[in-house]
């Protein structure tokens, strides 16, 4: 039998108004009250009605938000985008953050629900089968996945396969033929998974060998020794990094700096995400850009929406990447693709100084 309230304060030894105010309004009552209920709320595994909530008119106005990290740009972005419209209509926000972990995970999604969220907007490691968003579709609080590419969910992001595609496709269309894909822990991430088949697609279309992705630490700020020698030397090292973010791109480029090599004269680089901090390096970051704080406001107007019984649109929002060709990316010798499907690659040019429009970059 499903517990109740009445259960809870029976459990917990109080009255049900008590256990009412430690669930709705827990900053009014006793901190050893407030331990015992949450006890015997977590024994029983209590959850409250939704419905019957909202029929009673007992709304918290409270949305939870769990994300990968701060440290990285584009979480703070959207965050903004969805605190701006948070505020404006009244709303609080409970932020959790999960390191790209699946047990934080898990643990930020139950506490939030524990503390009685209207809904959640959420960036997990893998939409299409994660068991609790499974349970959320199940029991509730309805939820908005934001940065998570998939069709099976309600969801907001960019086409990460198409964008990584286009992509891939500028630098070849800049001469360079040996690309290597550096990315975080694939498993942690559909994102950079979705970014990685985009790489791949890009250069099979192009009669060139995709390599596997090189997985480095998310949370890393500085390249280790062993991948910086693999990066650097021997004759067959890549021309091209493609980087499934910024934040990595940049490491990538800190690293080349110290091993003496010159960007994008000796390696060119390209990133995923167009934060503005890039254009503010020594060269301006290439970088495929995603609108990040208009992920966030959608994110948010979609959930509203859901909420209030009236979102006609699409399960999933596919919103437009750009291409920012920039100083990090320079033309090689172009020669027969052919003669490069092996490794032959052109010696490294000088920066083209243009921007490339997309049709450029898939010509």
């Amino acid at each position: 039998m499903t517990p109740t309230i009445k259960d809870v304060a029976a459990h917990a030894g109080f009255s049900i108004a008590t256990v009412s105010r430690a669930i709705n309004a827990p900053h009014t009552v006793n901190p050893v009250t407030l331990a015992r209920v949450r006890e015997a709320i977590d024994a029983l595994k209590f959850r409250p009605n939704p419905l019957g909530r909202q029929l009673r008119g007992e709304r918290t106005r409270l949305i939870g938000v769990v994300l990968p990290t701060l440290a990285n740009p584009v979480f703070a972005e959207c965050l903004q985008g969805i605190d701006d419209l948070a505020a404006a209509q009244g709303f609080r926000l409970m932020l959790m953050t999960t390191q790209y972990d699946a047990n934080r995970e898990r643990h930020a999604i139950e506490t939030l629900r524990a503390q009685r969220v209207e809904g959640l907007i959420l960036t997990v490691a893998d939409a299409d089968t994660h068991p609790l968003l499974d349970e959320l579709d199940a029991d509730g609080p309805l939820y908005v996945l934001m940065h998570n590419d998939t069709k099976r969910r309600p969801s907001v992001s960019v086409d990460n396969h198409r964008a990584a595609c286009d992509g891939v496709r500028m630098l070849i269309a800049h001469g360079h033929r040996r690309i290597l894909m550096l990315a975080g822990t694939l498993a942690a991430s559909d994102r950079a998974r979705q970014r990685h088949a985009g790489y791949a697609f890009a250069m099979q279309q192009a009669g060139l060998a995709p390599a596997p992705a090189l997985e480095i630490d998310f949370n890393a700020d500085e390249l280790a020794p062993s991948v910086l020698a693999h990066l650097t030397t021997g004759p067959a090292r890549p021309t091209a990094l493609f980087c499934s973010n910024d934040l990595l791109a940049m490491v990538v480029m800190r690293g080349l700096r110290r091993a003496r090599l010159r960007v994008p004269h000796d390696m060119s680089i390209l990133g995923f995400d167009g934060l503005a901090m890039g254009e503010l390096l020594a060269p301006p970051l290439a970088s495929i850009g995603t609108p990040n704080r208009e992920i966030g406001r959608e994110a948010w107007q979609c959930l509203m929406a859901r909420i209030g019984g009236h979102y006609a649109g699409p399960l999933a929002t596919t919103l437009a990447h750009t291409l920012r060709t920039a100083g990090t990316i320079a033309a090689i010798a172009h020669a027969p693709l052919g003669a490069h499907r092996h490794g032959v690659h052109g010696a490294p040019g000088s920066p083209t100084g243009r921007n490339l429009e997309l049709g450029d970059a898939l010509s």
